[in-house]
């Protein structure tokens, strides 16, 4: 007996009738194309800049609705209209996705962040499977292509690091590419997901992993080794706890069971480690071996770390019967709609100071969109159901 399935309902409610809507009814620009992702807490335009990143998960969005929750042609039209947007402004010459635009679609940032092309591949890949259309497909295609082109320089000669002194990868590229792969694969073909996934792995699993702290690292050196840097001792909970059910995803696709376990081990240690024993709630960044941190924001508790946190352990639990698992989700779940769900208005906050009181009542921003919340709750009600 799925003991946490009584919560399917109340994830199921808040995607259908409260969260999908607001995007829906708020976030559309008729009139120059795209997607208005700033937006108050009511769901106001307090900002009409075009962030490509966001553009591009909220395409993917609603074409996943359309493609696994029914086939409404409404959330299909709402796709189309943000991909044709990104289609016609959203590209540089050489293909790369830009980071912003302006409402109309001229370029304001250049495209130095890999993430918008990893979401446009995203985008038109899921879009394929609800058109058919070859020339989504296409693009998805030459994205992904121009991804593992860059991805040993993502941000190429918008680099502001200098060359060589204290070379460092990210996690959350690999990470990213293992979630891309599993939603490629009917473009990419089995035979190069099986080729792809199997490095990604290692790197997540093994590379970024600390022996020593049992701990996930944002940054290692080029080698896989640990650097005593502000950067190399960085911890970041959230994107751990997400990866975790990326990698939960693959292990039921290669039938590996003993991944299945690993990753529960690293996600509850994780979550030992990242929860605030004090406030409740998990903490964005820390520090592996207990310093300051450098980024001011450590203490914040975010929206996203939250709901992906409660996947994998939704995850984990239906896997593994894992009580851990379970007892875990349930003080996460309580956390996590007692303090990000407005009591008012639709959609959730995305930034609590450490006591768990709303910092900014935005519900959407340059980092925000219609994504982690949707995506999660979806997410949850399936497994739980």
């Amino acid at each position: 007996m799925n003991e946490l399935k009584k919560y399917a309902g109340q994830y199921k409610k808040e995607l259908l009738e409260s969260v999908v809507p607001f995007w829906m009814n708020k976030s559309k620009d008729s009139e120059m194309g795209g997607y208005f992702t700033c937006l108050n807490r009511k769901g106001d335009v307090f900002d009409t800049d075009k962030f490509m990143w966001l553009q591009g998960r909220e395409v993917w969005l609603f074409s996943m609705l359309y493609n696994k929750v029914e086939n409404k042609q409404e959330w299909l039209d709402m796709a189309l209209h943000g991909a044709e947007f990104m289609k016609k402004y959203g590209m540089d010459e050489q293909g790369n996705w830009y980071f912003s635009l302006t409402r109309e679609g001229k370029p304001l940032v250049q495209p130095y962040n890999i993430f918008s092309d990893c979401f446009a591949a995203m985008a038109f890949s899921e879009l394929y499977k609800a058109t058919g259309l070859e020339e989504h497909k296409q693009l998805a295609l030459n994205t992904f292509n121009n991804i593992q082109k860059r991805q040993n320089n993502t941000k190429g000669l918008y680099n502001k690091a200098y060359p060589g002194t204290r070379p460092l990868k990210s996690f959350s590229l690999p990470m990213i590419l293992c979630n891309l792969s599993l939603i490629m694969e009917e473009i990419l073909g089995t035979e190069q997901v099986n080729k792809a996934i199997q490095p990604l792995i290692k790197e997540v699993m093994e590379v970024f992993y600390d022996e020593e702290s049992g701990l996930i690292l944002e940054n290692v050196t080029p080698e896989g080794k640990f650097s005593d840097s502000f950067e190399g001792r960085l911890l970041n909970p959230g994107h751990t706890n997400e990866s975790m059910w990326f990698m939960m995803d693959l292990a039921v696709r290669n039938n590996d069971r003993a991944l299945i376990d690993r990753c529960i081990e690293i996600l509850l240690r994780s979550i030992e480690k990242g929860w605030d024993k004090k406030y409740g709630g998990i903490f964005y960044f820390l520090d592996v071996k207990g310093h300051p941190v450098q980024q001011l924001e450590w203490d914040q508790k975010l929206w996203w770390v939250h709901i992906e946190t409660l996947i994998s352990l939704a995850k984990g639990y239906q896997l593994t019967g894992n009580e851990a698992c379970k007892n875990w989700f349930e003080t996460i779940h309580e956390y996590t709609w007692a303090h990000f769900k407005d009591p008012e208005y639709p959609e959730w906050f995305g930034y609590l100071n450490r006591q768990g009181e709303p910092l900014l009542e935005l519900k959407g921003g340059k980092w925000k969109g219609c994504f982690h919340v949707p995506r999660g709750l979806h997410e949850i009600w399936r497994i739980l159901e």
